[in-house]
């Protein structure tokens, strides 16, 4: 038993360190792009991975374009960008802030609902696939190893402005 526990370590430090986030930057991109895949199906082929991290920055209450920007890490100009595109594919409109006549609110339309909430429910089917691939107990470790070394601030939505700095 002592001996399977140190040949595992001493195997795990022959692998070279560049490859964990190159793995883990695969298994991101290959459920993406599943998702997207199978989202255009569904009746949103213009949905990119850029849209759905703005449309979580968006949230369900609405957001400013530089709540919007500083939620996603780039510019209030490159998020009001990325809002007029949503808004040219009918998943989010400007609107008048019912609290501050000054400031325009950017909510998401019933297509961008609808578009979020395909990709929730393809995502579970995604982890599905996985659990069917891994095992169920082998995909729950992986999350648990994940989320113990995520930072403690949760989830982040900047991955476009940390991409293109």
């Amino acid at each position: 038993m002592v001996d399977d526990t140190v040949n595992q370590v001493v195997e795990s430090l022959q692998r070279p360190g560049f490859e964990l986030p190159l793995l883990l930057f695969a298994g991101f991109r290959s459920l993406i792009d599943q998702m997207h895949a199978e989202l255009a199906r569904q009746g949103h082929p213009d949905a990119r991975p850029a849209y759905g991290f703005a449309m979580q920055a968006i949230g369900r209450d609405g957001a400013t374009a530089s709540e919007v920007g500083r939620r996603l890490g780039v510019s209030k100009q490159a998020a009001g960008k990325t809002i007029d595109r949503l808004e040219s594919l009918g998943y989010a409109e400007r609107a008048d802030d019912p609290a501050d006549a000054r400031r325009k609110l950017v909510r998401l339309t019933p297509r961008g609902l609808d578009g979020l909430r395909r990709s929730a429910a393809i995502f579970d089917e995604l982890r599905a696939r996985w659990a069917a691939e891994l095992g169920p107990d082998r995909l729950r470790d992986l999350e648990d190893a994940l989320r113990a070394m995520a930072p403690a601030s949760g989830l982040r939505l900047d991955v476009a402005g940390w991409f293109g700095a």
